[in-house]
C-alpha cells in the first residue's frame, strides 16, 4: 500500500468535510518530533478559502478518519498537522501475507527509448549514464505492473557508414581489426581525411546502400552484426536487460521520413526557408524573437534527426501503442527534443493524455571537472571502465576476505564492482553532473552499492547462524522498540517510494530510501539483540529481518544491481 497516498486522500476528504475543496499536501515528516508524516498544505488551502490557516487544520483533525492508523494526530505551528501512525498499524503493514510490491490497477503502455548506441563505434562511457538510468527505469515500472517497451534506437546509417563499409571493403569482411571497433573506425577516419579518393568512394557507398545495393547492404550486415555482437558483450556485463529484438535502428524508419513530410504538409505546418522545410512553432524563439525552425528535410532533399524522431515517435504512438514514452538522452539534447515533441503534437501523433518526456542527465566527469576519460585524454572504451571496477573490486574483496577461495572472490567482485559502479550513478539526481570516483564509490561506508549489499549478506549470515529458514517466518512483528518501530516505518515506505521514483522518472528516489533502510536496520541490529531474545521477541525481529532482506533485495533489483551471500 502507498501509506503516504493513503493519507492525502484521507486528509484531502477531511479537507471537502471541512467546506474546502483542495487536495492535501502530505510528505514524511523532517524530524521525529513531527512524527511520521506531515500535512502541510493547510495554510495554502486556508488562504484560498480565506479561512485562519489554524482553525482549518483543527477542523481537518476534527474530521479526519485517521484512528485505524494515527496514534496521535497533533497541530504544529500555524497550521502544520503532524501524524504519528500507530505501531500494530505499521506492523500490519509488514506481514508475511503482504506483498513487497502492489501492481498497478490502471497500467500505463510505456516505450522507453535509451542506450541508443551509435554501431559504427565501441560503445564508451559517454553510453553508461543513458543505459543503466534507463534499464532501471524500465525494470522500476515492470515492478510497478506497467508495459513496458525497450527500444534501442541504434545509429545504423548515414556518411559514416558509407567510409566504413569502403574500408571493410578494402580489409576484407572477416578482418581480424573489427575486433577492435574503435581502431577500426579510427583507422577508416583517417582515410577518408586523408584520401580524396577514397572519400569518393565512400559516399558513392552510402549512395549504393540507401538505394538498396545488395553488396553494400550486405557487407553493411556484417558490420552491423559484429557491432551489435559487442553491444550484447556490454550489456550482459553490465546486467542490463536490452535484448537484440529491442534494437529499432535510424534505417527502420527509412521508408516513414517521406510519409512523415508529406503529412506534416497536410497538415499545413510545412514552409519552405532557403530550400529547406522546416516547421516554424511559436513556442520556440531566437533571440530577436523569431521563431526557431526545426528543419525537417535540407535543400538537397536529405532528412535529419528529427525527421528520424518524429517518425520514431509517431511509431510508438500509433504502432506501439504508447501512452508514455521516456527518451533518455544527454541535457545537450533538451532543445532538440522539445521541439520535436511540439512538431508531434502539432502534427497528430500524440495528444495531450501521451506523456512525452525527455530523460535528461548530466555528464560523468573526471576529477579535473571534465568530460570523463583516459589518462591520455581519449574516451574509455566502456569495457576497459567494466575491467577496472572488476580489478579495483578484487583487491578489496581479496583484502577483507584473505581465506576467500580465488572462483568466489572473483565472482564477489564482480558483483560489488558492477554494482558500485551502477549505484554510483543511479543514486545521483540524473539532471546533474557528477565526480567520477573510484574510492567513494566502492566504499564500505555511506550511501554506495557495497554498503547496502553488506547488509543485505549480514542478515543472510544472521539467518545462517541461527539455522533459520526465511520461507518458514509467518505473521507479523510486534513494535515496542524505538529502534523496531523506526525500521518498520522505513519498510512501509517502499510502495510510495517506487511510486514517485516511476512517476518522476528519478531512481535515485529509490536509492536514498535504500541508504536510509540499510541505515535504519543497522540501528536496529545495535540495539535490539535477535538471536540471544525471548522466544517471541525473536520471532518478532526475525520477521522485520526478512522483510528488511527481502526489500534490500526488490530494491537492488529494480536497480539493476546483483546481491551476494557474503562479502
Amino acid at each position: 500500500m502507498n501509506l503516504r497516498a493513503e493519507l492525502e486522500q484521507r486528509v484531502s476528504a477531511a479537507l471537502q468535510a471541512s467546506g474546502v475543496d483542495a487536495p492535501a499536501q502530505v510528505a514524511p515528516a523532517a524530524r521525529p518530533e513531527f512524527g511520521d508524516y506531515q500535512a502541510n498544505g493547510i495554510m495554502g488551502a486556508a488562504k484560498r478559502a480565506g479561512m485562519k490557516p489554524r482553525a482549518l487544520a483543527e477542523a481537518v483533525v476534527s474530521a479526519a478518519q485517521l484512528d485505524d492508523l494515527a496514534s496521535k494526530v497533533e497541530i504544529a505551528g500555524p497550521g502544520f498537522i503532524n501524524i504519528h501512525l500507530r505501531p500494530d498499524y505499521l506492523a500490519s503493514m509488514l506481514s508475511s501475507e503482504q506483498p513487497l510490491v502492489e501492481p498497478t490497477s490502471t497500467p500505463d503502455r510505456v516505450v522507453i527509448d535509451y542506450s541508443s548506441v551509435n554501431l559504427a563505434k565501441e560503445m564508451h562511457v559517454g553510453h553508461l549514464r543513458s543505459t543503466i538510468i534507463g534499464d532501471a527505469l524500465a525494470l522500476l515500472l515492470e515492478a510497478l505492473g506497467h508495459e513496458v517497451i525497450r527500444q534501442n534506437h541504434v545509429g545504423d546509417w548515414g556518411t559514416q557508414f558509407g567510409m566504413l563499409l569502403a574500408f571493410l571493403e578494402e580489409k576484407g569482411e572477416d578482418s581480424e581489426q573489427l575486433a577492435d571497433l574503435e581502431k577500426f573506425y579510427v583507422a577508416a577516419k583517417k582515410r577518408f581525411d586523408q584520401d580524396a579518393d577514397f572519400a569518393d568512394r565512400a559516399r558513392s557507398k552510402v549512395v549504393l546502400l540507401q538505394g538498396g545495393d545488395p553488396d553494400s547492404k550486405r557487407l553493411w550486415q556484417r558490420f552491423i552484426a559484429v557491432s551489435i555482437a559487442h553491444c550484447n558483450e556490454i550489456y550482459q556485463r553490465l546486467g542490463v536487460t536490452l535484448r537484440d529484438e529491442h534494437i529499432m535502428p535510424e534505417s527502420a524508419y527509412n521508408a516513414d521520413l517521406s510519409v512523415v513530410i508529406e503529412e506534416l504538409r497536410q497538415q499545413g505546418l510545412l514552409s519552405e526557408d532557403q530550400g529547406a522545410q522546416c516547421v516554424f512553432l511559436d513556442a520556440f524563439k531566437g533571440r530577436d524573437d523569431k521563431p526557431l525552425p526545426v528543419i525537417v528535410q535540407k535543400s538537397d532533399g536529405g532528412y535529419l534527426y528529427a525527421t528520424t524522431d518524429l517518425a520514431a515517435l509517431r511509431y510508438r504512438v500509433q504502432k506501439l501503442g504508447a501512452n508514455r514514452i521516456l527518451v533518455v538522452v544527454g541535457a545537450e539534447q533538451s532543445l532538440h527534443f522539445q521541439q520535436v515533441f511540439a512538431v508531434g503534437r502539432a502534427a497528430g501523433y500524440a495528444d495531450d493524455e501521451t506523456r512525452l518526456e525527455h530523460i535528461t542527465f548530466g555528464n560523468m566527469l573526471g576529477p579535473d571537472g571534465k568530460k570523463f576519460s583516459t589518462r591520455a585524454g581519449g574516451v574509455m572504451k566502456l569495457s576497459d571502465l567494466l575491467d577496472e571496477a572488476e580489478q579495483r573490486a578484487t583487491g578489496l574483496v581479496a583484502e577483507k576476505n584473505p581465506d576467500m577461495d580465488a572462483a568466489e572472490c572473483r565472482e564477489v567482485a564482480r558483483v560489488v564492482g558492477l554494482g558500485a559502479l551502477k549505484y554510483a550513478d543511479l543514486s545521483k539526481n540524473r539532471t546533474s553532473n557528477y565526480v567520477f570516483d573510484w574510492d567513494q564509490m566502492l566504499s564500505f561506508e555511506g550511501n554506495t552499492a557495497p554498503y547496502l549489499q553488506y547488509a543485505y549478506t549480514r542478515i543472510r549470515s544472521l539467518l545462517r547462524r541461527g539455522g533459520i529458514d526465511p520461507d518458514k517466518l509467518q505473521g507479523q512483528p510486534v513494535l515496542t522498540e524505538p529502534a523496531e518501530v523506526a525500521l518498520a516505518l522505513r519498510l512501509a515506505r517502499l510502495q510510495e517510494v517506487l511510486e514517485q521514483a516511476a512517476a518522476d522518472a528519478m531512481p535515485s528516489h529509490l536509492c536514498t530510501y535504500l541508504y536510509e533502510l540499510a541505515s535504519a536496520y543497522m540501528s536496529f541490529y545495535e540495539q535490539c539483540p535477535v538471536l540471544s531474545a525471548d522466544a517471541k521477541v525473536r520471532d518478532s525481529r526475525l520477521l522485520l529481518c526478512r522483510r528488511t532482506m527481502q526489500t534490500l533485495k526488490q530494491g537492488l533489483d529494480v536497480l539493476g544491481i546483483e546481491t551476494i551471500e557474503r562479502m
